[in-house]
């Protein structure tokens, strides 16, 4: 079999850090707070590049506390990619704003630009970035187009801790941005857990105070907030884990590389495309094909694991019916039906990559 993903794996690969860090925590008795969750958000910041950050209790929480920390006027637009998991737009409704659907563009997946700018009306007050599968936005271009119409950018990178764009990881490229450690991620704590990062003092600050009450002190609060707060056990997890995430997003990389030259070439295979200014992630290693069932099915007889993300475009939930119109991305939608993830995650080996290429190329529709 080859495995999707493999935690036990990568658990067995450092065991040993990992079972002395939740030893340290049980032994501290430092569940909540602690030192290894205010250590951890200062690697973690160090690792991102970011001057910032707040451990949260997992990503949906952050990207609305961000949400949240921009004190945006109330029922606020916030443009939102199509293609994406609903966290990064149920925390726009339950912020008290209104999503804006955009397309996706078609060589990264990522938010277009293009239309995102032809969605903007006086009354859109942000933009969210999602770095989906680990590809980076444009950066660049939406900082830029953010600073034209006075909006602000917020980095949803739960697919992408470790990526880069023009030699910059991403995460405070924009005015805030928030991570995920559910368990399958680059980094993954064992259980829910999340980041918030921004170079704004003031944002990190309000931020911090939203998700522990409205409080700075312990019983000074300041305003109502929330109780979202990553817990030490998982803090420590996650520092163990973190002096390897780098050599892991290196072999996902090689992976991801193995993969695009033993599949270059396959009839009615697309294969994601990786522009020249970024450093992919590789959270997922995404395909598309008008056969995306039927393969799934060849794999699995094969002993292949593989996966779907996502096989219904935000705008086509019923969760969002009433948002539908003729303006509607259509993009998003249309990949659905095609997209297909492969195995992807430094538990493979060279012949686990081969044996799908050569499945996948053996597949008859």
């Amino acid at each position: 079999m080859v495995k999707f993903l493999d935690l036990v794996a990568q658990y067995e690969s450092i065991k040993v850090d990992v079972d002395a860090a939740i030893a340290r925590v049980i032994g501290n008795a430092a569940f909540i707070g602690g030192p290894d969750l205010k250590s951890f958000e200062s690697e973690f910041a160090a690792f991102q590049e970011a001057e910032h950050c707040i451990g949260v209790a997992n990503g949906t929480d952050a990207i609305e506390i961000a949400i949240e920390a921009l004190d945006l006027p109330a029922n606020s637009e916030i443009l939102v990619p199509a293609n994406s998991f609903i966290a990064s737009s149920e925390a726009v409704t339950r912020a008290g704003h209104r999503v804006v659907f955009c397309e996706a563009d078609a060589i990264s997946y990522t938010i277009d630009l293009a239309d995102a700018e032809r969605r903007i009306t006086p009354k859109t007050g942000a933009i969210i970035a999602v770095h989906l599968y680990g590809h980076p936005c444009d950066m660049t271009g939406l900082m830029e187009l953010a600073g034209r119409h006075n909006l602000k950018v917020i980095e949803d990178c739960a697919q992408a801790h470790g990526a880069e764009i023009d030699g910059r990881r991403i995460g405070a490229v924009g005015h805030i941005g928030t991570f995920s450690f559910y368990p399958g991620k680059n980094l993954g704590a064992y259980g829910d857990g999340g980041a918030i990062l921004t170079n704004d003092a003031d944002l990190a600050r309000r931020s911090r105070m939203i998700a522990n009450h409205g409080r700075i002190d312990k019983y000074d609060h300041q305003f109502e907030g929330r109780n979202s707060r990553l817990d030490g056990l998982q803090a420590a997890i996650l520092r163990a884990k973190l002096p390897h995430l780098q050599s892991w997003i290196d072999r996902r990389n090689a992976i991801g590389q193995r993969y695009l030259s033993g599949l270059a070439g396959t009839d009615g295979l697309t294969l994601p495309s990786i522009k020249q200014n970024v450093r992919h992630a590789f959270h997922l290693f995404v395909v598309r094909t008008a056969h995306r069932d039927a393969l799934q099915g060849w794999l699995k007889q094969q002993g292949i694991d593989s996966g779907v993300h996502y096989p219904i475009a935000l705008p086509d939930l019923a969760a969002y019916d009433y948002l539908r119109s003729d303006n509607t991305p259509t993009l998003a939608s249309e990949f659905a039906p095609t997209l297909l993830s492969l195995p992807m995650g430094e538990h493979l080996s060279d012949a686990d990559v081969d044996q799908v290429i050569a499945a996948v190329r053996a597949f008859q529709p």
